[in-house]
């Protein structure tokens, strides 16, 4: 398999292919997004090309005479076409064809929206003589430059190789290498694809023993209240994180900036405390080994007690976003009954537009992160879902168990106090898991 070129110019020749059931809008959607994709990665888009075909399975994926038109946009054509004219030419013509030449640019890479399988990508490398990438080579390239804990980078590197072992080319067809006494070889393919298999075992190895330091994480705040961001990639969770937290989480205008699920507390702080997680954004046609290999990462957002959907609603194709995440959820078993739906970035709109959203999503909130006023409003509205699933309790407090009192300010609402001989008695309001554990605390 071909891997991510690295040079200063790389520009990227985009295709889709249309088949008969895709609506034109879509393509154009779907394209313009893989051109903010390659983008980064540090490509310049150098050209769009859609065509329509039945289907994305045939070996060739595109027609003859599409091809062709590509191999010249890709300079192949050009080029074995001008090897016979270059025999006999003399040196003052070599250099006005080599001028010529440097000032003619070329896409150097060209990018297919959608997934092709090996046999694809190896049969339209070999007709247009430049490096060939998928939509899910793509996306996983980025996921690798942007992991940076270790459990994202071994969450990366799982899918990654899933994806490389069926593409890997043998660069020494028939080559066989000896590798024991009796005569037995293993072609150098053989080798590599074994070498990637026990590579996997032993990141699935490392990766279960990372997922059993998050889920030991993840007990310890059981009984504290969390909220969870959800949405497409770039629809601003990490800006939202920001402002409802304080925290300085990385935010930037690019697509897959956050990959790492990242926990603060609700700033200011509240009684009892609330948690927020950031999570990783999803995008269309995201790789199944993806979100597979999220699947860990992603249990922060099964644990939580509410999903604040983030949309860029300053986008056109906001609601087909909102239909992939909904999906997403969906393969990852979330219970999406408990949500609110934010429509951020209503700065960029006018005022009818937001009338019609207001129209059409009723019971969303309209936000720009920008807008402080708005933050306060999502604050307000976590809290007041959190107080909606409390429950009211009173307990007997024995001055001699003055240590539970911490566990009870930090996890728990006290709405009355009343001191006796013996002790204390407190009305308190927090979840039913920190109070049934409470009750067992004073038992013992």
């Amino acid at each position: 398999m071909s891997t991510i070129i690295e040079q200063a110019d790389t520009r990227a020749l985009l295709i889709s292919i249309r088949t008969p059931n895709a609506k034109i809008e879509e393509i154009n959607g779907s394209l313009a997004e893989l051109g903010r994709l390659v983008s980064t990665l540090g490509f310049t888009v150098f050209a769009t090309q859609t065509q329509k075909q039945n289907s994305t399975k045939r070996l060739s994926v595109l027609g003859e005479g599409k091809l062709e038109e590509l191999a010249r946009m890709t300079g192949e054509l050009d080029d074995a076409e001008q090897k016979d004219s270059l025999a006999n030419i003399d040196e003052q013509g070599l250099n006005e064809f080599l001028s010529a030449s440097q000032s003619k640019r070329h896409a150097n890479v060209v990018v297919f929206d959608c997934e092709l399988s090996p046999m694809q990508l190896r049969n339209v490398e070999d007709v247009l003589g430049v490096e060939v990438f998928d939509r899910t080579g793509i996306i996983i390239e980025i996921f690798s430059r942007h992991a940076s804990t270790r459990t994202a980078r071994l969450q990366v590197e799982l899918a990654r190789l899933s994806y490389l072992t069926p593409r890997l080319r043998s660069e020494h067809s028939g080559d066989r290498e000896r590798q024991s006494a009796r005569g037995e070889g293993e072609s150098l393919l053989a080798v590599e694809r074994r070498s990637i298999r026990d590579k996997k075992a032993e990141l699935k190895r490392e990766l279960k023993k990372a997922q059993e330091v998050m889920l030991e994480q993840r007990s310890s705040r059981v009984e504290t209240p969390c909220v969870a961001l959800v949405g497409y990639t770039n629809a601003g969770k990490s800006s939202l994180m920001r402002g409802l937290t304080g925290s300085d989480v990385l935010v930037e205008d690019k697509l897959f900036a956050t990959l790492d699920t990242t926990v603060r507390a609700l700033s200011p702080l509240t009684q009892p405390r609330i948690l927020i997680s950031d999570t990783v954004g999803f995008i269309n046609k995201l790789p199944h080994d993806l979100i597979a290999s999220f699947h860990s990462t992603l249990e922060e957002a099964k644990d939580a007690i509410l999903l604040l959907y983030v949309v860029d609603a300053s986008d056109k194709d906001f609601r087909t976003q909102l239909s992939v995440v909904n999906g997403a959820l969906q393969q990852l078993n979330l219970d999406t009954n408990n949500r609110l739906l934010l429509l951020n970035k209503v700065d960029c709109l006018t005022q009818v537009e937001r009338q019609t959203l207001s129209s059409e999503f009723p019971n969303a909130l309209q936000i720009s992160t920008r807008n402080a006023d708005d933050v306060s409003l999502v604050h307000q509205a976590i809290q007041d879902f959190i107080a909606k699933q409390m429950c009211t309790a009173c307990f007997n407090i024995p001055y001699t168990a003055s240590g539970i009192m911490g566990e009870i300010h930090s996890k728990m609402q006290v709405i009355e106090e009343e001191y006796h001989e013996n002790g204390m008695r407190l009305t308190l309001k927090a979840s039913p898991v920190a109070l049934e554990r409470l009750n067992k605390m004073l038992q013992k």
